[in-house]
């Protein structure tokens, strides 16, 4: 009798309770993101970084300036969820010690995420979540368009402040995924003398490949507004404002990193056109870092790829993650002949592209 009792329970548990509880998670999964980025503009991160030994709660909470109550309840949420630790300082006490997650979320160093965490999270970039089921209803405004009246691109060319943050948050994103492919694939990059980075934002990308491949002199080629943002001291890289879709400077290569996944076929076809014409046709090639959805191996990322194409269509509606087929058609109409992929220790892989 005490055997098929448990057995019910347990059947109770998987049909009934388990369900509740993984939709309570979605119901306040909002919290993650919210505590995360507090904790980032509250500079806990930074702290933790830069401290070799625990640091007590009163003293936390002394040199951010507020509470300790409230702090406590902070950070005993983001330690069960393992971004921070606890660690002992005496018998009777314990500190806050900083953990690999922690470091991504620093706003310093080559691997910090921080930037990417306040852009995703700001109230312009999660208005548009509100709208997207009056636009799969029919709603003629895209979502990012029904929530600002413009959609990405035109906001961000008006609004300065918000500019500033998404390039922020690119850049963010260029710093870890460059590093992954210098690791994993930086034999793309030989035998170049120049190379165009289209879409580069504020040239973070491109210099630091010119920085690991000195040889390069690179061209960080972006809408006027975006490059009158960049830093001009860069060693190596030019910066040129344009427009991708009537031109690309002429170089050995073309850099396109994250750019394709924002625009549909016709587009990415107008715009492959373009870097086609850019390069020598003899031995020019497009290097493309895009994610392949499908990919056969396991790998950490996986998963990530269904994700990344939903945010495309809140943000674009036009923009999507592609599978090889996909790709394949579109290098195909665009005029290139053969192309190689080769995968890194991201979501996205190397693509080389050839006349």
């Amino acid at each position: 009798m005490g055997t098929e009792i448990k057995k019910e329970k347990a059947l109770l548990k998987d049909t009934e309770v388990k369900p509740q509880e993984e939709i309570w998670n979605y119901i306040l999964g909002f919290t993650h993101i919210a505590l995360v980025k507090c904790a980032i503009e509250l500079g806990i991160p930074d702290i933790l970084e830069n401290r070799e030994s625990p640091i007590t709660l009163v003293d936390l909470a002394s040199e951010i300036g507020c509470s300790q109550s409230s702090l406590h309840r902070v950070m005993r949420f983001l330690i069960h969820y393992k971004v921070f630790q606890e660690k002992p300082i005496s018998e009777t006490s314990l500190g806050y010690v900083k953990t690999p997650l922690s470091r991504l979320l620093t706003r310093h160093g080559n691997h910090s995420m921080a930037d990417l965490v306040l852009l995703t999270s700001s109230p312009a970039m999660l208005a548009p979540w509100d709208k997207l089921s009056a636009w799969m209803l029919g709603n003629k405004e895209l979502p990012f368009e029904a929530a600002h009246g413009k959609d990405i691109w035109e906001y961000s060319a008006a609004n300065p402040g918000f500019s500033k943050s998404f390039n922020d948050g690119m850049a963010c994103e260029a710093r870890i995924l460059v590093s992954a492919v210098l690791e994993s694939c930086s034999q793309v990059f030989e035998g170049l003398t120049t190379l165009v980075d289209v879409g580069g934002g504020d040239g973070t990308a491109l210099r630091l490949i010119v920085e690991a491949c000195p040889w390069i002199k690179g061209i960080n080629f972006d809408l006027p507004h975006v490059v009158s943002m960049a830093p001009t001291s860069t060693n190596g890289v030019e910066h040129l404002g344009g427009d991708m879709f009537d031109h690309v400077p002429k170089a050995d290569a073309v850099y396109v990193m994250k750019i394709l996944h924002n625009w549909a076929d016709k587009e990415c076809i107008a715009i492959l056109r373009r870097c086609r014409e850019a390069i020598p046709q003899n031995k020019g090639k497009v290097i493309i870092i895009d994610a392949v959805l499908g990919r056969d191996e396991e790998n950490e990322f996986k998963g990530l790829g269904l994700m990344f194409d939903i945010n495309m269509m809140i943000y674009t509606s036009i923009g999507k993650e592609r599978n090889l087929e996909e790709w394949s058609y579109v290098f195909h109409e665009a005029g290139f002949t053969r192309y190689t992929i080769k995968h890194i220790q991201a979501l996205q892989s190397v693509i080389e592209l050839y006349p």
